[in-house]
């Protein structure tokens, strides 16, 4: 044990990260990959699989069992993040794999029986699922030493990596292997929450400390009225708000436009690419040139994604705009979780943390809701217009806080 720790110090000295941090981490971005992937595969296949069972006039509503699961994150992630306070990491997310094995076998049944509460009510499980893996990144940065914060947020994120090929993967291949279509999808996404399930029994969560729930506590409203809290979050919310809002319409406007079907999963490995390949330095990023910049950096390919979609609907028009949300999400996202884990104590990091992913998921709730309603009535053109619109809020939002508190920009990592 003694050389072990050695060994971790030499590591840590040398500027590497200590060996049991990174076997934590890997595995954990193992988890992160994983679900992620049966996200994507959500993405990519819900609203086609609606089409099957619901009537013409019932288009605009098939994202319904997406905006369902983004409800369900949003109801779940208090509970979570304080069950996690309570009972330990390893407890929360596998209670949350467990879920979303329920919610995916609801939509498997429900797309057997025809009925479209039935994939509504297993989209609202798989929520639950879902917000524990968005609770993934902060545990990272409770497995490695503090000057690694960042690159641990980083390298779980980029287990989405894999997630862009699984994901998608899946998409591709299983929804014609039985009737009805799409039902072998979401025996898929069972199959991927039980391996979830057991690799997170080989991570070595923190224990839990009586420090973490009885230090001392700020009141929350004290908490998210801090500046760089807001800005942390308004940066999340509309990363995620642009990124769900485009990426919900896309596979529809796909079909839309007169291409084929088989292009949306083609699109949404492109886009997921985008999401998580630039997280292998994302987090070296930030500690050289300073969150601020990379957030800067997020917003203006932000922009840049809109102005390809804009330009024409061609299926490499929809790969190159959506590569470019997914990069621009990427460091959007991540620098605003990096900014706000420097925002609170470590016995008010549940609630911190679950005030932020409630904003982020009630955002992404409207916004999956929103994107076939838009699409339907005002066009492709219509949802990125919006997106530009909530992206230029970001800038201002971010030059402002950088204006007024230069100090405080210059210091964060």
């Amino acid at each position: 044990m003694d050389g072990a720790i050695k060994l971790e110090e030499t590591a840590a000295a040398s500027g590497g990260m200590p060996r049991r941090a990174l076997r934590n981490i890997t595995l954990l971005a193992i988890c992160q990959a994983l679900t992620q992937s049966s996200n994507t595969l959500m993405f990519a296949s819900s609203a086609l699989a609606v089409l099957t069972i619901v009537s013409p006039d019932m288009r605009m509503w098939a994202n319904l069992p997406i905006t369902m699961q983004h409800f369900g994150v949003m109801l779940s992630v208090f509970p979570a993040s304080l069950l996690m306070m309570r009972r330990g990491r390893k407890f929360g997310f596998r209670s949350g794999s467990a879920m979303g094995m329920v919610g995916a076998s609801f939509l498997a049944i429900g797309l057997g029986m025809g009925s479209f509460p039935v994939m509504c009510a297993g989209g609202l499980f798989l929520g639950c699922a879902i917000a524990n893996m968005q609770l993934y990144r902060f545990a990272a940065v409770e497995l490695a030493p503090g000057q690694f914060r960042a690159q641990a947020i980083s390298y779980v994120t980029a287990g989405g990596v894999l997630a862009g090929i699984v994901g998608p993967g899946l998409a591709r291949f299983t929804p014609d292997l039985w009737l009805p279509a799409f039902q072998a999808t979401f025996c898929a996404v069972i199959v991927v929450h039980a391996i979830v399930f057991v690799v997170l029994g080989f991570i070595e969560f923190p224990a839990v400390k009586a420090e973490d729930s009885t230090g001392p506590q700020r009141p929350l409203l004290e908490i998210v009225t801090q500046p760089a809290y807001m800005v942390a979050c308004a940066g999340a919310i509309i990363a995620f708000g642009v990124m769900s809002f485009v990426m919900a319409a896309s596979p529809l406007a796909i079909v839309m436009c007169g291409l084929d079907k088989t292009e949306a999963p083609v699109t949404i490995f492109v886009h997921t690419m985008g999401m998580f390949v630039p997280a292998f330095f994302t987090g070296h990023l930030i500690a050289r040139y300073g969150v601020f910049t990379m957030m800067m950096a997020g917003i203006a390919l932000l922009v840049a994604s809109v102005a390809v979609a804009l330009m024409g609907t061609t299926e490499w028009n929809f790969r190159l705009a959506l590569c470019l949300n997914g990069v621009g999400w990427n460091f959007l996202f991540v620098g605003a979780t990096t900014l706000l884990t420097t925002t609170y104590r470590p016995a008010e990091r549940g609630k911190a943390q679950a005030f932020n992913d409630f904003m982020v998921f009630g955002t992404t709730t409207t916004a999956s809701l929103m994107a076939s309603v838009v699409l339907e009535l005002k066009g492709w053109a219509a949802i990125n217009y919006v997106a530009l619109g909530l992206v230029f809020i970001a800038f201002l939002v971010i030059g402002l806080f950088r204006l007024r508190h230069p100090s405080r920009a210059s210091a964060c990592p």
